[in-house]
């Protein structure tokens, strides 16, 4: 849809909290390296300009994601704030007149065919980062939201979280860690539950553009590499990094020491992993899951840790988000939980500001979004979305968000 220039919008835009000791004054570089373009030769977000810079915190509530000033220069008006839960949140007071809605899928603002219901002027929902599920996809379609994402801006951002969790759960550097810092030096202790990656067989659920880059850098540690997708990579790149490929999740997760999961949360990945599917593991497996938490069944997570039949769950995301402080996956054993920071690092934040600024300038001068950029648009799935996602909705349940404390 194409909107005259002149006409005020109302953005809403839902971020995390600032650091609990104020804005930073200075940061630990004075400068992010410059990358020339994505690993598929897709360019990166081109805005016409920016209001920030690179390296600076953009994703919580006083970084606005660096878009005050462009949009009340052209009269629009900006909505900020992390208070989206429970009843009479003030996202929910504010989408009432909203015509475009920004959220990050690290603090997601969830929104539900109700809340949709509510938003007669919304034509819109940003994604600040990749991953659309916390939007309900089919009231989106149905209700004539377009839903877009800033596709690939912390795709390499996730592949090096990763590894970095392989290499920390397979090693168990966590209990190493903690040993040196409380003062200990008890080495049988640090290295009961430690091996080495080498050797091992490793296996990505889908091999999109985050499990592809996982398994490039996962190359040179001499393991096997597998993956499941529904969409086969080229014969040149499974020849290249020796690739397995498994029709089925199944086949894959019973030869891999470790799983690392990298597909879109939908209906048909919603509870994939659930205590059939890590049955038919290798006993003593290691699940990574930067994907969505809600791929994984919470108490099949925790059960299999308590067992032994996994090793180790180092898990980025959770479900819903924040996750309320009871969690199992706080206190369950042998985990390696993040508070979904892995698409967040400073360097993300400034590709996901500008492209989403980037998506803004489209919008407002009737241009043509990126059609990487799309998940929903007219009232049906398109872009990345047709290529990524089935229709239905995975929102079910975000309201246990609410339980959350500070």
């Amino acid at each position: 849809a194409i909107f005259r220039k002149d006409r005020e919008m109302k953005i809403l835009c839902v971020l995390y909290d600032d650091p609990t000791d104020g804005m930073p004054n200075s940061y630990a570089l004075n400068s992010l390296p410059h990358i020339e373009k994505y690993a598929d030769g897709m360019s990166l977000p081109s805005p016409k300009s920016i209001d920030f810079n690179p390296g600076e915190l953009l994703g919580c509530v006083s970084g606005e994601l660096g878009l005050r000033k462009f949009l009340e220069d052209g009269g629009h008006t900006l909505v900020v704030t992390s208070n989206k839960d429970g009843d009479n949140s003030e996202a929910d007071r504010e989408i009432v007149d909203a015509d475009i809605v920004i959220s990050q899928p690290f603090w997601p603002y969830y929104l539900t065919r109700e809340k949709m219901e509510t938003a007669k002027n919304l034509k819109m929902a940003i994604t600040a980062g990749i991953g659309s599920d916390h939007v309900d996809l089919q009231a989106a379609m149905d209700h004539n939201i377009d839903v877009v994402e800033v596709t690939f801006c912390n795709s390499i951002s996730v592949s090096e979280h990763i590894v970095m969790m392989i290499l920390s759960m397979v090693r168990d550097y966590h209990t190493q860690h903690a040993i040196a810092k409380s003062g200990g030096w008890n080495i049988a202790d640090a290295v009961k539950r430690s091996y080495d990656v080498e050797g091992m067989q490793i296996g990505t659920v889908a091999a999109g553009r985050i499990g592809l880059a996982a398994l490039r850098r996962l190359k040179p540690f001499e393991v096997g590499l597998h993956y499941f997708d529904r969409h086969r990579l080229a014969p040149e790149v499974e020849k290249e990094l020796n690739l397995t490929f498994h029709e089925t999740v199944e086949s894959m997760v019973e030869v891999c020491d470790v799983v690392t999961i990298n597909c879109p949360l939908h209906p048909e990945t919603e509870n994939l992993f659930d205590t059939e599917m890590i049955s038919k593991m290798k006993k003593g497996a290691y699940i990574i899951n930067t994907a969505r938490g809600k791929i994984c069944n919470r108490e099949a997570i925790e059960e299999g840790l308590k067992t032994g039949q996994l090793s180790g769950y180092a898990g980025d995301v959770w479900f819903p988000q924040p996750a309320p402080n009871d969690h199992i996956w706080r206190t369950m054993p042998n985990h390696g939980m993040t508070p979904h920071t892995s698409g967040t690092s400073l360097s993300a934040q400034a590709r996901y500001a500008a492209g989403t600024r980037e998506i803004l300038e489209c919008f407002f001068d009737g241009t043509p979004i990126r059609d990487e950029y799309l998940i929903v648009q007219n009232g049906a799935l398109a872009g990345t979305g047709a290529h990524s996602y089935s229709k239905g909705s995975a929102t079910s349940g975000s309201e246990e968000a609410s339980q959350y404390k500070k």
